[in-house]
């Protein structure tokens, strides 16, 4: 049984609580291990901006805005062999976790991976 490490618990912060819901049982369920990197969460406009800037973010913050600016979406990345891992097949793995937690609370969740034009594998969001 894997265990989220304290800095991904606070990378989570300020995020839907459902969310945090959704993370902690996903990790009890999941076959391969995960964490939550830095910008995973809550995001500022300056935030929102710097990763539409540098390419990691269709969401400018301003025009277009992020879930993950009203918190309610979180990313994550697996952990295999000691590392993290943006592998699809990996990330793939840890999102039937967050989708199988998610179904197991009764919550609506979206994958990216699961996005027709544009694929965001490490990308879970609320559907309200």
């Amino acid at each position: 049984m894997f265990k989220l490490s304290t800095r991904s618990k606070q990378r989570r912060e300020g995020v839907d609580p459902r969310l945090i819901e959704i993370s902690d049982l996903a990790i009890k369920l999941t076959a391969i291990d995960f964490g939550h990197p830095e910008y995973a969460g809550l995001r500022d406009n300056r935030d929102q901006r710097y990763l539409y800037d540098t390419g990691k973010s269709q969401c400018d913050g301003r025009l277009r805005k992020s879930c993950h600016q009203t918190g309610k979406a979180l990313d994550f990345y697996a952990y295999v062999d000691g590392k993290a891992s943006w592998k699809k097949e990996h990330l793939a793995q840890v999102a039937c976790a967050f989708l199988q937690a998610a179904c197991i609370l009764g919550y609506k969740l979206q994958w990216g991976g699961l996005w027709s034009s544009f694929q965001d594998f490490p990308h879970v969001q609320l559907v309200d």
